[in-house]
């Protein structure tokens, strides 16, 4: 991994290039972020920094974590997460990454939290078929069929797709294209969709798949 950032996504939209073709994009406002750790082979026995987006007020930090900014001498942020970067020594505590590590052309992977669907039955959250609507399968139309025999092996098998909570986890679409960067109000407008709703936290790093 070479280049990372915390951002936040500001909603879709759609711009034209040379040819008038329209592109849709995600506008993200990356950063600025700021370092505020590093950890190192000797004392963590890997390496990566830490970096923090988002200001927060201090009531609202815990004291550990104000002891946390504190010792990096940095104000206190909403989001912590740590990359592992090719080459952590380039980057001290207490720099300032912005939009501008990345560049027109980059292929990024973006990670955030989906939206959250709650309580979904089989035929959305697994694209399940539902029954015939005639000939007596009602009022069960769209409810699970068959769970397997009766005596054999009497129990559901692991990973049975079934009703339950859909949405709010991890999601990561990877090789999407940076389109336009504004240095100065910290955007990168990337085409296509990332996931979450707006103002959802996501991650940006360099394309494992580039």
């Amino acid at each position: 991994m070479q280049k990372s950032i915390i951002g936040k996504k500001i909603g879709m939209t759609q711009i034209f290039d040379e040819t008038g073709k329209v592109i849709p994009v995600t506008v993200i406002e990356a950063g600025p972020c700021v370092v505020v750790q590093k950890k190192t082979i000797e004392n963590d026995g890997y390496e990566s920094v830490q970096l923090g987006f988002g200001d927060v007020k201090i009531k609202n930090v815990t004291k550990p974590l104000q002891g946390h900014f504190k010792k990096a001498d940095v104000a206190c942020k909403r989001t912590l997460k740590e990359f592992r970067l090719a080459d952590c020594s380039a980057v001290n505590v207490g720099d300032v990454l912005k939009a501008d590590v990345f560049a027109v052309g980059d292929a990024v992977d973006v990670s955030g939290t989906s939206k959250g669907k709650g309580f979904q039955g089989t035929i959305k959250r697994n694209n399940q078929h539902r029954l015939k609507m005639t000939h007596g399968t009602g009022p069960v139309h769209r409810h699970a069929g068959s769970m397997g025999a009766c005596s054999s092996p009497s129990r559901i098998y692991k990973g049975k797709v079934l009703p339950g909570h859909m949405g709010a986890e991890k999601v990561t679409v990877q090789n999407l294209e940076v389109v336009k960067i504004d240095v100065e109000n910290n955007l990168i407008a990337l085409k296509g969709a990332v996931p979450g709703p707006k103002g959802g936290i996501v991650c940006i790093v360099d394309s494992v798949k580039a």
